[in-house]
């Protein structure tokens, strides 16, 4: 893994881990002042204000993740990680599952935009599923190419065959001459 990443185009990211497919970028800053005011607001009216705030600032958030990391031309995975840094923010947004945008939810949204949310708790286990999936993906591509030697070594199995089948009734034939 490396810290404080920077693209070619200046961008930099908080950390990039790297696997033999590609970059996987994880950005860690992350918006928390409409959630803090949400939290510590006594009135309904205002922490309904403050998360519908959050969510906006959220929004916003993967939109700019999606737009600096997502960048497979410089060789990161088609997905990026925008870790989020306390349990109880990941459960507002993912665990709750309520629309909090309009159109739906900020899970559907950020996976939408290639942004996989993460938590202190679910950042390995995301990295470990990244890792198998691509090693599966390489496997897969493997067994392809075993597959399409197999069906090249049946073809020249049968011109051998043709070829030995011919030499075969050609010799038969000035036998018996």
């Amino acid at each position: 893994f490396r810290l404080q990443y920077q693209f070619k185009n200046g961008e930099r990211v908080d950390a990039v881990v790297y696997l033999t497919e590609g970059l996987v970028p994880i950005d860690a800053k992350f918006p928390l002042d409409n959630f803090k005011k949400m939290i510590e607001s006594e009135s309904q009216e205002d922490k309904i204000r403050f998360r519908r705030n959050f969510a906006s600032d959220v929004k916003k958030h993967v939109d700019d993740i999606a737009a600096k990391y997502v960048t497979p031309e410089e060789g990161t995975i088609d997905y990026t990680l925008m870790y989020i840094p306390a349990e109880n923010v990941y459960y507002e947004i993912i665990a709750k599952d309520e629309p909090l945008i309009e159109g739906g939810n900020l899970t559907d949204y950020a996976l939408n935009k290639h942004v996989i949310p993460v938590s202190p708790n679910t950042l390995y286990a995301y990295l470990q599923v990244i890792a198998l999936g691509l090693k599966g993906l390489r496997i897969q591509e493997d067994a392809k190419k075993i597959r399409d030697t197999l069906f090249q070594l049946q073809r020249h199995f049968q011109l051998f065959k043709e070829d030995f089948e011919t030499l075969g009734a050609l010799r038969c034939t000035r036998a018996k001459k």
